[in-house]
């Protein structure tokens, strides 16, 4: 590792963010009819048509216009479109009657389907928070705090710890199996990890701080693996372990076998999600102001299994996911697995100082630039055959989205500038 190295690779991640990534989005996402974000778009970046706005894809927009201007990027034009986007999700999305937002509008903003999923609020507390980070704009923290207390009123799990997920427009719980009202998963407390992280950040109260240590503590003690430290996908309501199962109301094109049910339903594990944890983890703990030293060796686990399972050195980039114990189930390639690990791998870099991950992170960077990015389009590809041919081929839908292509080109550029300033 030289500095000229780095250089290169930041140089390119800095033209690709400001000359490609964020202008496909800030051209075409604004719906100056309704309000909100278009977000369907083909190969070629048309507009597709399809009549809805989704909760995730609504407040993922914002958080990615807002913590791109909170690094310094767009000139006030991010701010000014993460604007349009609160507007939309308050006014709109947000139920005056029973509290919280609603899953599913169309274009017009009319209500499709009125589900309260916590997969989508973890993501309306870390986008509204980071918000009012970004722009100082006081409803952000306002409404991601109504949103947290919510979440401690209907869905924490004041038995066995943690959160339910999954509810009907009046916060009941949904009924088991496929509703999902008898499961609970990484995906979702993960995310509520990040969510806290950046409400804590926003607030500073203590009670925001409280649950985050709570969240992080299960996320340590029921979640990952206990020897291999990975993540394990899904749990009934007392962390045992549970088949991983597709739910009714998906929150992502899941590629599940017809049954709905993962042919190897209770060991598998996602690479993405492991380096994205890991590296959501050592960010909250610098939130926090906790030192990260007694978990190096956590963090040198989690990274060397993603290394060694989920690199594919022969033709690059980041395999979807294989067993606990090492190997690998499926060698596509999806394009949020190879954003996280980029974050992830050059914190690994810092953290524990071998050219390992170093090679690594080079692997999945030529990858993604290679093969992953859309070229003269600009966005990327969701999902990739092993020796990446592009499988499908949208550019955005309401389940892929610009947060994880822009948050890793934003984090991935911070990183490679501190690796500069230190080399």
């Amino acid at each position: 590792m030289n500095q000229q190295e780095i250089n290169g690779l930041k140089q390119e991640a800095e033209f690709h963010l400001n000359h490609e990534l964020l202008p496909f989005w800030t051209s075409r996402m604004k719906d100056t009819i309704n309000g909100g974000f278009i977000t369907h778009f083909d190969q070629k970046g048309n507009d597709t048509g399809e009549d809805e706005k989704s909760l995730i894809a609504q407040t993922r927009c914002i958080y990615t216009l807002a913590s791109a201007h909170r690094a310094g990027y767009g000139a006030g034009q991010l701010a000014d479109l993460a604007r349009h986007g609160v507007d939309f999700l308050i006014n709109k999305m947000w139920d005056t009657t029973h509290g919280g937002f609603y899953w599913m509008m169309n274009r017009k903003g009319e209500v499709m389907i009125d589900s309260k999923i916590i997969y989508g609020h973890s993501f309306a507390i870390y986008s509204l928070s980071e918000y009012t980070l970004a722009t100082g704009d006081p409803r952000g923290r306002a409404y991601a705090e109504k949103v947290f207390d919510l979440l401690q009123k209907y869905c924490a799990d004041t038995r066995y710890g943690g959160y339910w997920e999954m509810f009907h427009r009046d916060w009941t719980l949904c009924g088991p199996g496929s509703q999902g009202g008898d499961r609970k998963t990484l995906d979702v407390h993960m995310h509520l990890m990040e969510a806290f992280t950046t409400l804590y950040e926003c607030t500073g109260l203590e009670v925001h701080r409280r649950k985050l240590l709570e969240d992080i503590e299960l996320l340590l003690d029921k979640i990952i693996h206990p020897v291999y430290k990975t993540g394990i996908p899904q749990f009934y309501k007392d962390w045992t372990v549970a088949p991983q199962i597709k739910f009714d109301i998906i929150w992502g094109w899941d590629r599940f076998s017809e049954e709905g049910q993962k042919g190897n339903a209770t060991d598998n594990t996602c690479y993405g999600h492991n380096a994205e944890f890991a590296w959501l983890l050592l960010h909250a703990l610098e939130i926090l102001k906790i030192d990260p030293a007694p978990y190096l060796e956590l963090f040198r686990i989690i990274y060397d299994h993603t290394v060694d399972n989920g690199i594919d050195t022969e033709y690059g980039g980041v395999y979807v996911e294989g067993p606990h114990s090492g190997g690998v189930y499926d060698k596509e390639k999806e394009f949020w697995q190879q954003a996280e690990v980029l974050i992830g791998l050059l914190d690994a870099v810092k953290l524990l100082k071998s050219d390992k991950y170093w090679d690594a992170y080079q692997n999945v960077h030529r990858f993604v630039y290679d093969k992953v990015v859309n070229k003269g389009v600009g966005e990327w590809y969701p999902l990739l055959s092993r020796k990446g041919d592009p499988i499908w081929t949208h550019m955005g839908h309401s389940w892929k989205i610009n947060y994880h292509t822009v948050r890793a080109a934003v984090q991935s550029i911070q990183r490679l500038d501190n690796l500069i300033e230190k080399h």
